[in-house]
C-alpha cells in the first residue's frame, strides 16, 4: 500500500491520467513533479541545517537534544503499550 492506496487503485489513477493528458504530456508532468519534490526536500534540509547552526550558536548541546528526543520516543512507546492494555481491558 502506498499512501493508503492499493496498487489496483494506483493503476486506475495512472490509466485515467494517461487518458486525460496523453502519452506526450506524462513525462513532462512527472519531470515537473520530480523537480517540485526535490525543491521541497532541499528546502526542508536547509531549514534543518539552519536549526542546527542556530542551536550550536546558542550553545545548546545537540547530544542532549538527541538524548531528549530518544527519551520522548521511549515514553511514547510506553504510553502506546499502556493504551493498548487499557483498550484490551475495556473490550473484555
Amino acid at each position: 500500500m502506498f499512501l493508503f492506496i492499493s496498487y489496483s487503485e494506483l493503476f486506475v489513477v495512472f490509466f485515467v491520467m494517461l487518458l486525460i493528458f496523453g502519452p506526450e504530456k506524462l513525462p513532462e508532468i512527472a519531470r515537473n513533479l520530480g523537480k517540485g519534490i526535490r525543491q521541497l526536500r532541499d528546502a526542508s534540509n536547509n531549514v534543518k541545517n539552519e536549526m542546527i547552526k542556530e542551536t550550536q550558536k546558542a550553545g545548546l548541546d545537540t547530544e542532549a537534544i538527541e538524548k531528549l528526543k530518544k527519551e520522548l520516543k521511549d515514553a511514547k512507546k510506553i504510553m502506546n503499550v499502556k493504551e493498548e492494555i487499557t483498550n484490551t481491558i475495556k473490550r473484555q
